[in-house]
């Protein structure tokens, strides 16, 4: 059954800030609170409480030469039970943490393989894409190169069906290869 702070105090003959201090720092799954708010202590709270607020009476206790007698073997045994159980909440709870760390970096991991994979694909892309415009700009500069000889025959025509010193040599060449037949 579920205790309040100053009930677990009474029966500890502590007082209740020494059970709120240990209250506080119980971990999170093992704090409750009623409909209006109190805090309670469950049982297994409770065996943790108690655990960490005996060993500093004990301890007073002994300084002051008490004459109660030591715990009893079933004390001794409750006690170590208790921590027992309270190193076995802290281990599940360093599970639970390494698990949702594991989980970040595979997350982590994915997300590092994925960015990896866009900038091979980014590369590769803008390889592609150099080789494509070095083709393109060879190919411009032959059509230009073709369009100046052409241009050059052209002018060359030009000049040729204009300059009657060259309409001469025409006549000339014409001649000589119909004087063969």
């Amino acid at each position: 059954m579920a205790k309040t702070i100053k009930q677990l105090a009474d029966e500890l003959k502590v007082s209740k800030q020494t059970i709120q201090y240990h209250y506080q720092r119980l971990p999170a799954n093992n704090q409750q609170k009623n409909s209006q708010g109190t805090n309670l202590i469950s049982p297994t709270a409770e065996r943790i409480i108690r655990g960490k607020v005996a060993k500093p009476l004990l301890a007073k206790k002994q300084q002051r030469g008490s004459k109660e007698p030591p715990k009893t073997n079933k004390e001794n045994d409750e006690l170590v039970a208790t921590l027992r159980r309270e190193v076995e909440d802290l281990k599940s709870q360093r599970d639970k943490q390494l698990a949702t760390k594991d989980r970040q970096i595979d997350h982590l991991t994915k997300l590092i393989d994925q960015q990896q994979q866009l900038q091979l694909a980014t590369v590769t892309k803008n390889r592609e894409l150099k080789e494509r415009v070095q083709k393109l700009s060879s190919l411009i500069e032959t059509s230009k190169s073709v369009q100046e000889q052409q241009s050059t025959d052209r002018n060359n025509g030009l000049l040729n069906d204009h300059n009657p010193d060259n309409s001469k040599d025409k006549n000339k060449a014409n001649k000589r290869w119909w004087h063969f037949w």
